[in-house]
Order: C-alpha cells, then structure tokens, then sequence
C-alpha cells in the first residue's frame, strides 16, 4: 500500500510541483502547476503510481484503458500494463476528440479513462463521449492527481491516486494577474497575456 506521504515524496523527487503564476489548459489561472508528465521521465515513478491506481480498478473487469492524448499516452499505457489489458488513446483532429490510428472499442467493453491531473475534467468528458459513442461501457475514471479535492463528477467511480485542492482561478478573477505576477504557460517560455 503506498501512503499519500510516498506519492508526495514522489511528486517532489519528479519535480512535478511548480509553483508561480501559471495558464492552465482548461484556461483557469493558479499559483501552482503539477507537471504529471514529468513522472513518466522516470519508470519507477509511473510504474509505481500507476500500479496504485490500476490496483484500484483491479475488480473492475476492465477490458480497455483509454487516455486523451497527448499527456495520457504513456499513463494509459502503464495502467494498462499493470491490469494486463489493452491500451489506445485519443487525440483531436480538427478541434475534436476522436479514435484514429486504427483504435476500436468494441461493443460492451469495460473502458476505465485515464488522465494524469484532473483540473476541470474537459477532456476526460470528450472521452467518456467517445467510449458511449463507441457502444463502450464507461467502468470508471482514474487520475494520478485530483486537483478537484473529490469535487468533480463524471457520473462513474472517479478514482485518483491522490486528491489535493489546488485552487484555480478564471482570468478575470485571478490576484496574480492583479498583483501583476507574469504568467506562464507551461510548455512555453515567458508567455505573457
């Protein structure tokens, strides 16, 4: 069993915490940014958190994971590893959501969706969409971070391998941008507004 101290520990050691004033991708504002991707740099990370959360979904008789590409790839991958099934993912073509590259979900499959950090849960929706469309049975949603504090519903058991509450906010709203803190995208160099 690994203890939410160890996933801490193990955020830190991955350099995934980064604090500043950062655009979100869901376009919200806040003073820290967790960089799940940087776990995968690493496979005794993604192996181990990705174990946690595929233990979660062990009973769940699930037949597909699936992730949003491009930030999911790898995770889907490694929860897939870890229950001993198959993986695809999907990515956007012309603005959308989609299954390319060949990938099926075959009617009645058990589908667990995955994401690395769960922010306002956009693009785990657009996927959720393509797993019903797909006559796929959508068993549940997992995260290696929760940034919702267990706020968000998607309508199936969400499952993260730790829920913290990193407050958001919309540009508008956001003090950093009062306080005239530059923002970053991260990804991007010195992005400015």
């Amino acid at each position: 069993m690994v203890t939410e101290e160890r996933v801490v520990e193990i955020l830190k050691e991955a350099g995934v915490l980064q604090e500043g004033h950062f655009r979100l991708t869901s376009g919200r504002h806040s003073a820290k940014y967790l960089q799940c991707a940087k776990i995968f740099q690493y496979t005794k990370y993604s192996e181990e958190l990705c174990g946690v959360l595929a233990e979660k979904y062990a009973d769940a008789g699930i037949d597909v994971v699936i992730g949003p590409a491009l930030g999911a790839i790898q995770m889907s991958y490694e929860v897939s590893r870890a229950l001993g099934v198959k993986n695809i993912f999907a990515e956007r073509e012309n603005g959308v959501m989609t299954l390319r590259r060949g990938f099926t979900i075959e009617e009645g499959q058990k589908v667990l969706v995955v994401e690395d950090v769960v922010t306002t849960g956009g693009s785990v929706r657009e996927v959720i969409e393509i797993v019903k469309k797909n006559g796929g049975i959508v068993a549940g949603v997992g995260s290696i971070v929760d940034r919702t504090g267990g706020k968000i519903d998607f309508g199936v058991p969400f499952k993260a391998v730790i829920s913290m509450e990193v407050v958001s906010y919309e540009e508008d709203e956001c003090p950093l941008c009062k306080a005239g803190i530059p923002i970053v995208k991260p990804g991007s160099r010195n992005f400015t507004k």
